[in-house]
């Protein structure tokens, strides 16, 4: 016999299937609440009145600027253990005209999935539990769920295997899920390419509440969720990807180099040749005040890696005390925590929220002359600066078509600029944003153009916001922020967003606005 719950499980999803879109009116809160309570055990559902709603709240607030009493909450939190859990907070949300926020890490720079920049009435479905990795050594593939950690990933195959890794970000306590939504690079980018590009399956729960594979949601939406952002086209729930194939021992450095020491010519330098290097050998930089750090991983031993430096970026001057082998998994921590850090503290899902920070992006297409790295620098000397993180492309990331996914920033990328700067409590930071403002603006004519590319993924509302019109984003306002993001793709997206979800039901400032194919 049919549980309560079931039933009214099976109720909820009875009414969308017959839903028509209604005239947005004050929202039920009430008529939400008890409709949640008939489908999700109670212990899951965080109204704004329960004694842990805070600190569930702001367990995956990674930026404290977004955790302030100004900042626009939830209703609820609701932290789902399966999908109907999933299924039901969707279904009761459309009833009751409460709009759903996704979080899987908390790791948007924007705090777009679990806060509002105006005055709203929403729910978060916070994905923290669905976090099973599953491993399939001999397929070499794994089940991931959007609420897993990339260190609980990375961790979970490493128990499974020494010499299968996942292409994907550097940051441990990054979320699956909106890793995977906007791409998802990180040092494996060059041999093989961003995360997406090695997604085989997912399930997602759509507009209407129904859970759906591959195969039932469709080419398009499928496309779609492989890096056209998260929280557009519903709530991707897990991921099946490839896993790829690593060394026995992979090879780590970080050589900084002062502007006394050489840095400009260095770094005029590295521009040119890292993105043509072999595709085993990464070498991103971190620029900051007067110092250029130099941080690789190469897929191989240090009697290999010398040679080829040798020969092909000798201006570093790498030696092998330079050289720390490791195994992959090893490499992870070691790039990201430090030298001292465990393979077990891949699991810890906690960060240092002190920090507050901003964030933007930029994509290189042409050589920066060595003059232009002099003024570089000197940006980087003025008082309130920040830093700036280039990372190669080249190689397999490079290798497929723009419209092979809604990740477009593929051939003719040299590098991706990643500009951030921090600040205390003890300040507004007032000055460390104009910097970067004042920065990112310096910039424009050294870095892409028509449009000027950012990385999703690095967020950035300062790029533009979507204008809401009879309910529905604007696909022209959307343009503004979207062709930057996705450049051509954007239009497919907007497409494929009007496929799956019509009435806009699930959105934010930086959603795919849906557009309609005409008859």
């Amino acid at each position: 016999m049919a549980s309560p719950r079931s039933l009214a499980l099976a109720l909820l999803f009875s009414f969308l299937s017959c839903y028509a879109p209604i005239v947005p009116s004050q929202a039920s809160s009430d008529g939400f609440l008890k409709c949640l309570s008939a489908a999700i055990p109670t212990q899951l559902v965080y109204t704004q009145s329960s004694s842990s709603f805070t600190s569930v709240l702001v367990s995956a607030i990674r930026n404290p600027k977004f955790a302030t009493p100004g900042t626009v909450k939830p209703l609820v939190i609701v932290t789902p253990t399966n999908a109907s859990h999933v299924q039901a907070a969707v279904v009761c949300g459309r009833q009751n005209d409460v709009r759903i926020r996704v979080r899987s890490g908390g790791h948007d720079y924007e705090g777009l999935s679990y806060r509002s920049e105006r005055p709203e009435t929403f729910a978060v479905v916070d994905l923290a539990s669905l976090r099973s990795v599953t491993i399939d050594q001999k397929a070499a593939t794994a089940w991931v769920g959007s609420g897993a950690t990339l260190g609980e990933l990375y961790y979970a195959i490493s128990k499974a295997s020494s010499t299968l890794a996942f292409p994907a970000g550097l940051c441990p306590t990054i979320g699956v899920g909106g890793h995977f939504s906007g791409g998802g690079f990180g040092m494996l980018l060059r041999k093989y390419g961003v995360a997406i590009d090695n997604v085989l399956d997912a399930t997602l729960v759509d507009a209407k509440g129904r859970l759906l594979d591959k195969q039932a949601m469709g080419a398009d939406v499928f496309w779609a969720i492989r890096g056209g952002g998260g929280e557009s086209f519903g709530i991707v729930l897990s991921w099946k990807v490839n896993l790829v194939p690593v060394p026995p021992t992979v090879t780590m450095f970080s050589v900084p180099k002062s502007v006394n020491e050489g840095a400009v010519d260095i770094l005029t330098k590295w521009q040119e040749v890292a993105p043509a290097l072999p595709d085993d050998l990464f070498i991103r930089v971190l620029v900051q005040k007067q110092v250029a750090d130099f941080q690789s991983l190469y897929l191989g031993t240090c009697d290999t890696l010398l040679p080829l430096m040798d020969s092909r970026f000798p201006e570093l001057g790498l030696n092998r005390t330079h050289c720390k082998e490791m195994t992959w998994i090893q490499s992870v921590p070691y790039v990201y925590l430090g030298s001292t850090a465990t393979v077990e503290d891949l699991l810890n899902r906690t960060t240092d929220t002190t920090s507050f920070s901003k964030a933007t992006s930029d994509y290189v297409r042409q050589p920066i002359t060595k003059d232009v790295w002099t003024q570089i620098f000197a940006w980087l000397a003025k008082p309130n600066a920040g830093l700036m993180i280039t990372d190669p492309y080249g190689e397999k990331i490079s290798s497929f078509p723009e419209s092979a996914t809604p990740f477009p920033h593929r051939g003719g990328v040299l590098y991706n600029i990643q500009y951030m700067n921090f600040w205390s409590a003890a300040t507004n930071g007032s000055a460390q944003i104009k910097w970067l403002k004042d920065f990112y603006a310096f910039m424009t004519p050294y870095v892409s153009q028509n449009p000027r590319e950012a990385y999703v993924n690095y967020r950035d509302l300062d790029l533009g916001e979507n204008v809401v019109v009879g309910n529905i984003s604007s696909y022209q306002s959307g343009k503004v922020w979207g062709e930057k993001y996705y450049k051509g793709n954007y239009q497919r997206l907007a497409m494929a967003k009007g496929q799956v979800d019509p009435d806009d039901y699930f959105r934010n400032e930086q959603s795919i606005p849906p557009l309609m194919a005409t008859k």
